[in-house]
């Protein structure tokens, strides 16, 4: 890609601090060695990422990585039945991180991979909690509004897919990623075509997971849907 995907704190420390070079749109075209690796070989890519002729770059090397990602495990999801959303490999949940199947709680990187571990353990805490809640007190009532949320241009994914307004105490957080690297921008969430919020950020990623807390009063006056968007501020 012409971008990292991964934290830019992580190439900074990891990287940079070291002088060890990034090479951005570039990919392993060929692997030497008899016995052991010995060579490997870089070429630059298009915008297709089909390697361009005469870039080879040749690197004497011991050792080869690859960084394949992650995707969430979720066979057990799915044999349950629940339903799941194609964009994050994992389940869709509410704002409550419970999924289509009544007490049935998603959360860490099952739902979605993240960044940090402090996520992970916000989002268990907020799972655990409303577990609790459905054994004191059973099933959330059906009745009531319901906001199914989608991503607009820019946003690739949204976590929680849905939101019962009448289940938010105070605030809603909304987890979400960017498709392309964006200087200063404005995320926005509408409904029915309607601006409801929107929140300044000078730098948004693909490889760093955002979030933003939508107050309850805010939903409330959306109805059916809302949508969550990148828009890059002209002129900067």
């Amino acid at each position: 890609m012409p971008y990292s995907g991964g934290l830019n704190r992580n190439i900074v420390q990891c990287l940079h601090d070291y002088g060890i070079p990034l090479y951005l749109s570039h990919t392993v075209t060929d692997i030497r060695g008899e016995r052991r690796l010995e060579q490997v070989v870089v070429s630059q890519v298009d915008e297709r990422r089909n390697p361009i002729p005469d870039t080879e770059m040749v690197f004497d090397c011991d050792t080869l990585l690859l960084s394949v990602g992650l995707i969430p495990e979720n066979e057990l999801t799915r044999q349950a039945g629940i339903e799941m959303d194609r964009r994050t490999n994992g389940a869709v949940v509410y704002e409550n991180m419970e999924t289509s199947l009544p007490g049935v709680f998603a959360c860490g990187n099952v739902c979605h991979v993240h960044d940090l571990v402090d996520f992970v353990t916000a989002e268990s805490q907020r799972a655990g909690g409303a577990a609790a809640r459905y054994v004191l007190g059973g099933e959330v009532s059906p009745d009531g509004a319901l906001l199914t949320v989608k991503n607009g241009g820019g946003v690739t994914y949204t976590v929680p897919q849905r939101i019962r307004p009448g289940q938010v105490e105070k605030l809603c957080q909304l987890f979400f990623r960017v498709n392309r690297v964006c200087g200063d921008s404005e995320i926005l969430v509408t409904s029915g075509g309607a601006r409801i919020a929107g929140f300044k950020r000078e730098h948004l990623s693909p490889g760093e997971m955002e979030q933003i807390s939508l107050p309850k009063v805010l939903l409330d006056r959306a109805a059916g849907e809302l949508t969550v968007s990148v828009r890059e501020v002209e002129g900067k």
